[in-house]
């Protein structure tokens, strides 16, 4: 069981963790980086599968060739569905120094085995670990979904080393943050009890 002082500090963290999309230039030890790895295998997994795999890349002209990848295919999808508020999100896709990626040092990605029915649930309740993990230790996080784009292109996979068996459930980007603005709140959550 958990003492009063630890879940004090682990609901500080789920509190306090956000995403981040600003890093400095700090690199994330490798140590670190397994730390963070070893508590997302400790995520619940259907029937104890441990259907994930991981890819760590640190290799900033890959990540810069999987964002060019990436920003054409996002623009063409966020212009098809002209969503109001996307305007800045979309003139930052054209901007050729943009990165999907905020230019954090490390993207860990998250693969699922395609053959485990429950891969994309256990893989998404490891990457909440390791974000929460990143987090306690000083280390920003952000889940950048629309990485998954690259596995349209089996150049990029083949570089990256996504085996055909797994497919990529959470690119996670990792860093120290820089200076961050407030965090926005959370609405109160809809709850209905059933006596």
């Amino acid at each position: 069981m958990v003492t009063d002082t630890e879940a004090t500090g682990i609901f500080s963290v789920i509190r306090e963790r956000r995403s981040v999309r600003n890093y400095t230039g700090r690199e994330v030890p490798d140590g670190a980086l397994r730390a963070i790895i070893a508590a997302g295998v400790q995520a619940p997994n259907a029937l104890g599968l441990q259907p994930w795999r991981f890819v760590v890349v640190k290799d900033r002209g890959l990540m810069r060739r999987a964002s060019d990848y990436c920003k054409p295919i996002l623009v063409e999808k966020i212009g098809e569905e002209s969503r109001p508020g996307m305007e800045g999100f979309l003139a930052a896709l054209r901007d050729p120094g943009y990165s999907i990626f905020y230019n954090a040092p490390v993207l860990v990605l998250v693969l699922g085995a395609r053959e485990v029915v429950s891969s994309v649930l256990d893989c998404t309740l490891c990457a909440e670990n390791m974000m929460l993990a990143a987090w306690a230790l000083g280390i920003g996080s952000c889940w950048v979904g629309s990485a998954a784009l690259v596995q349209q292109n089996p150049d990029l996979l083949a570089a990256l080393k996504v085996p055909d068996d797994h497919q990529i459930v959470a690119p996670l980007i990792f860093g120290y943050p820089a200076p961050l603005p407030p965090k926005p709140g959370r609405r109160e959550p809809r709850i209905t009890w059933v006596p």
